[in-house]
């Protein structure tokens, strides 16, 4: 009978789910505010809960951070290629690369197909799908496409689309990777022989630059797994290829983003499709592939390829490198604007969420408790991305300063001094991201002054307002927009 009303009642619910962030942000975040008048003790404990909750991801980061740099390391040095070649059947084993562009640079786009070019996995065994919007300038198409078949079509399999948008789609990747994949099953599986059963798909942003190793590891992680057909793969996603142009602002966000990242490949209870990922071509044409009417794309996938198949889809870490672009601009404050956007698009994320929720509740051919763990993991990460800077910076001051009597309490007394102890442990956590930080992005150039490289760990200090402005105000901007039903457009972001 629930079933039945959701569905008599989709809109309503639908609309119900997209108000629910915001909602729940915003009353999260002005708790303190007014709660401090009205339940004093509960404002402290609430903010006391925030911070050893923070307090336990970083030191989980930190660890999961450290896990996965040494496995990173140790996958370097293996040769995939050797173990591939352990399986009779590895030579069926094809790779189509979906890369949209949106008048990328030229440049840019040289330096994806470069990287796979450079594979030890073997290059005619790859198709790389350069997938171009209709709304970009058919003279720049054809000129990017002239110049790219000139210098790579000998070397790779290479394939040109052009993405019209149809009735029902919106602009964005996940429309245009739809068109393109579509079209690359037809002119390589159907047309040319390469076998379903054998071929994987990647999700691959413009700006992306593979380990030579990439494709290798794919190919053994497909082949020595037996449930091959239900699986995703995800890299660790590193913004590290212009790393050293950025403003103090940028580097200080994107370490931790890259940080984040990395640690993740050391979770696969919390790992999910991001960025840049792979999985079977036959999964994604089983379940109809990318939707061409969301903006958001990875954990979209995900969750259609992780309900249709009763839950069974897992995803399972590729530990190499694949170094993206940070946003950045022709200026300082222009590149910390784009910075803010294209956070501000990854905080629409939030906006799968009525469509995950909805599924939970309507879908019984998951396990209870496996869709349930799950959803709560993505409300948690999605809810609580504005709410978490807000209640663990400004919380443990705010209720003393607007409330003298609940300063004068015991209670009130004690919550910026236990706060500012389990701060002073986070530093540890801290200096073991730093570390690893380090050890991972490339040096700097030359043209970076040597006193500038004194300074980078003090860079740092100013984590509080990079967490406002690139964590707290794009996350409930987003919030803010879907609560309004002001939905966001799909922006790229702009390469230099």
């Amino acid at each position: 009978m629930f079933n039945h009303w959701i569905e008599r009642h989709e809109k309503a619910v639908e609309r119900g789910l997209e108000i629910l962030p915001g909602l729940v942000s915003w009353n999260l975040i002005l708790f303190p505010v007014w709660g401090v008048f009205v339940f004093p003790q509960v404002v402290a404990y609430y903010v006391l809960f925030f911070i050893v909750m923070w307090f336990y991801k970083s030191v989980n980061m930190a660890i999961s951070g450290y896990l996965s740099y040494l496995k990173i390391k140790a996958a370097q040095q293996l040769d995939w290629m050797k173990e591939v070649k352990e399986f009779p059947d590895w030579q069926q084993v094809h790779h189509i690369v979906i890369i949209p562009t949106y008048k990328e640079p030229l440049k840019t786009l040289r330096r994806t197909l470069s990287a796979l070019s450079q594979q030890t996995f073997p290059s005619q065994q790859i198709a790389a799908v350069v997938a171009f919007e209709a709304r970009e300038p058919a003279e720049s198409r054809r000129e990017k496409q002239q110049a790219l078949q000139q210098e790579f079509g000998d070397q790779l399999t290479l394939l040109f689309t052009v993405h019209h948008l149809k009735p029902n789609e919106i602009v964005g990747k996940s429309s245009n990777e739809r068109h393109a994949a579509i079209t690359a099953k037809k002119e390589l599986v159907d047309g040319q022989g390469w076998p379903l059963e054998y071929t994987t798909i990647t999700s691959c942003d413009a700006d992306h630059v593979y380990h030579p190793q990439h494709f290798a590891y794919l190919a053994f992680k497909f082949l020595d797994s037996p449930e091959r057909y239900l699986r995703f793969w995800q890299p660790a996603v590193m913004f590290y290829n212009n790393f050293w142009n950025l403003p103090l602002l940028s580097r200080v966000s994107n370490t931790f983003s890259t940080m984040w990242n990395t640690a993740l490949l050391s979770r696969p209870d919390r790992l999910l499709s991001c960025q840049n990922y792979s999985s079977s071509l036959k999964l994604i044409d089983q379940i109809g592939y990318w939707d061409p009417d969301v903006v958001p794309e990875d954990y979209r996938i995900f969750f259609k390829a992780y309900y249709a198949t009763g839950g069974k889809v897992e995803v399972e870490p590729i530990f190499l490198p694949l170094y993206a672009d940070a946003a950045e601009s022709h200026t300082t404050w222009s590149t910390l604007y784009n910075q803010y956007q294209q956070l501000k698009r990854w905080a629409w994320g939030v906006s799968d969420d009525p469509y995950i929720i909805k599924n939970f509740l309507l879908n019984p051919k998951v396990r209870f408790a496996d869709k349930l763990v799950r959803v709560l993991r993505i409300v948690e990460d999605h809810f609580l991305w504005p709410v978490n800077w807000f209640v663990v910076t400004v919380g443990v001051m705010l209720p003393s300063w607007i409330n003298q009597e609940f300063a004068r309490t015991s209670i009130g007394y004690l919550l910026p001094q236990v706060s500012s102890f389990i701060m002073s442990l986070a530093i540890l956590c801290l200096l073991v991201i730093l570390y690893i930080d380090w050890k991972q992005k490339p040096p700097p150039p030359k043209h970076f002054r040597r006193w500038r490289r004194w300074l980078l760990p003090f860079d740092f200090l100013f984590m509080p307002l990079a967490g406002f402005v690139f964590t707290a105000l794009p996350g409930l901007d987003a919030h803010t927009r879907l609560m309004l039903g002001k939905y966001l457009e799909y922006r790229v972001t702009e390469k230099v």
